[in-house]
């Protein structure tokens, strides 16, 4: 184990190793979606290539975490140097309006929920997909291989099975109540009406099936095209008009990825870029490492009093700002570079109690009256590929559309029931995310790629490893899985490695601390040394795993010559 040693403040033990090579690196959250994008590396195939086999991949192992139906974003640098953004964001069905839903009073502060659970399980909760339409697109438009190679592995996992982890397991066991309402998803997850254990095999008959069209005809499949609507959508739709449901093929055959131009934001000389809103992770990353710069957090410590709590007054910050202004920006003015100047810093930094916590109003006024999977991959031309794709919660909206092994979103429930809120709903509107596939750059090199699954936890995880890189001087494999903290404003969440006295302080100071077994999701990262040397890195938090690739090939010119043989 490589020990974390910060006499005042929290020590800490890492439990994985990280990878190392040359020619590439490939790092999921599942080791056999890790081996599909290296298998596309080793057969000649670039950073696109292995990232869409991998996305594919984990669609089939960790199929809890994401899907074809799901929705997220690709942040992708060319060997040129220049970034690009591949947004499949999920949107608000045409039928679906800010008066929809009834928002659920007696849910705890901060919550969402609407009455019924209607916007956050089953049929109801699903928005219009983007996740097929962009791995598609991406692969096209960047990738070298064909559709059908790339997803080869997924196609294999699905027919033939693969063991189920402890960490499915868990997620299985933990939503089996929800799961067994509906007959088509408790077959696969709940045989016998029993959770499936570590060990299992898992076989995906129907999703095989779904897989080899996919194959034949790309997103056609279930976005339709000039022919007619694809045979997907075509029972995802059916499905969804005999349940009460909202999508329909007029969604599908509206919807369109995008391409914003990437976030820039800047700190201690380092450029920080990633996807732009509707994506709220970079942006709030931005403004609270602009207040940051501020104080000196290597002198305060990694895990001190004086750390955490600063960090939980600006992550508190951060949130209040985000309820109040983040969201799709064709439907609200996001004040973007407002929230991102060094005034606004400075103000929001003078609000700071050091010994005190408070409670944080949104420093700007509105214009207006959830689980997920990271990839980080890296070849040895310079491509580098960030991409966080999600389905929302823990097998999204935890049903499964008959016939197919497709289980759909529940997007829905991150934007908010009630009306005339920055986040409200709309026709079209698209998701706001916590995501943060985040790139960062040193004179015009990469230095670090990284990002984690984990809903509203996400960007405060991914800004905490930046401060663990940067400030702290921590390895890779430290940076991912050092403790972590979480609030929003209530219950300041730590993890175990937080000692009873650093709880106690926080306390003291007015802090309402919860102890959770962890903060977010499993973060995956490539750091790039000077000398050409990828470094990849998975916390303990997933079944993450870095592979990369060494060697190379027979040097030019090398021959067998013929054996001759003396009489």
């Amino acid at each position: 184990m490589n020990a974390w040693q910060n006499l005042s403040g929290t020590p800490f033990n890492t439990e994985k190793r990280p990878a190392q090579a040359a020619r590439g690196m490939v790092v999921t959250n599942h080791p056999l979606a890790s081996a599909a994008g290296t298998q596309m590396l080793c057969a000649g195939g670039n950073a696109v290539d292995a990232a869409v086999a991998a996305l594919f991949t984990l669609s089939v192992v960790e199929p809890m975490m994401v899907g074809l139906l799901g929705g997220g974003f690709a942040h992708l640098r060319q060997p040129d140097g220049t970034h690009s953004i591949l947004e499949g964001q999920g949107t608000c069905p045409q039928a679906v309006g800010p008066h929809t839903f009834e928002h659920d009073a007696t849910a705890p502060p901060g919550s969402l929920e609407s009455v019924g659970r209607r916007h956050s399980l089953g049929r109801g909760a699903v928005a219009t997909p983007g996740n097929l339409m962009a791995w598609c697109q991406m692969l096209a438009r960047h990738g070298s291989m064909s559709l059908e190679d790339v997803l080869a592995p997924a196609l294999q996992h699905a027919s033939r099975g693969f063991r189920v982890t402890q960490y499915l397991s868990g997620c299985i066991a933990d939503n089996a109540a929800d799961l067994a309402l509906d007959p088509e998803i408790a077959r696969v997850f709940l045989p016998a009406g029993r959770p499936l254990q570590k060990g299992d095999l898992l076989k995906q008959g129907a999703y095989a099936d779904t897989l080899k069209l996919v194959a034949q005809q790309g997103a056609a499949a279930l976005y339709g095209d000039a022919s007619g609507p694809g045979a997907l959508g075509q029972a995802l739709c059916a499905d969804a008009a005999a349940h009460q449901g909202f999508i329909t093929l007029d969604d599908l055959q509206r919807y369109r990825t995008r391409e914003p131009a990437p976030l820039r934001s800047t700190y201690r000389g380092l450029e920080i870029f990633g996807p732009p809103p509707p994506c709220a992770g970079p942006l709030h990353i931005g403004q609270m490492l602009n207040v940051l710069q501020g104080f000196d957090l290597r002198g305060l410590g990694f895990g001190t009093v004086d750390s955490v709590h600063l960090l939980a007054e600006v992550l508190k910050m951060a949130f209040a700002d985000r309820s109040a202004v983040t969201a799709d920006p064709d439907f609200v003015n996001v004040p973007v570079e407002r929230l991102l100047s060094s005034e606004y810093a400075d103000l929001r930094r003078g609000q700071i109690d050091l010994q005190h916590a408070k409670t944080w109003a949104p420093g700007l006024t509105p214009t207006e009256s959830a689980h997920t999977t990271h990839i980080t991959v890296a070849d040895s031309d310079g491509r580098v590929v960030s991409a966080t794709q999600t389905i929302n919660s823990v097998f999204g909206a935890r049903y499964m559309v008959p016939g197919t092994g497709l289980i759909p979103n529940n997007y829905l429930y991150v934007l908010d029931p009630r009306p005339d809120r920055a986040n409200s709903m709309a026709p079209g509107k698209r998701v706001t995310s916590s995501m943060a596939p985040l790139m960062v750059v040193q004179n015009g090199q990469p230095r670090y790629a990284l990002g984690l699954p984990g809903g509203l936890r996400i960007f405060p995880s991914a800004l905490q490893a930046l401060i663990n890189l940067i400030d702290h001087g921590m390895s890779l494999q430290q940076a991912v899985e050092a403790p972590r903290i979480w609030t929003q404003g209530f219950d300041l969440e730590l993890e175990p490695a937080f000692s009873p006295e650093v709880q106690a302080a926080l306390q003291a100071r007015g802090h309402a601390v919860l102890r959770v077994p962890n903060v977010g999701g499993g973060m995956n990262a490539i750091a790039f040394h000077d000398d050409g040397l990828l470094e990849g890195a998975a916390c303990w938090r997933a079944d993450g795993t870095p592979i990369g690739i060494g060697g190379g090939m027979a040097r030019e010119g090398v021959r067998f010559l013929p054996e001759t043989r003396k009489p």
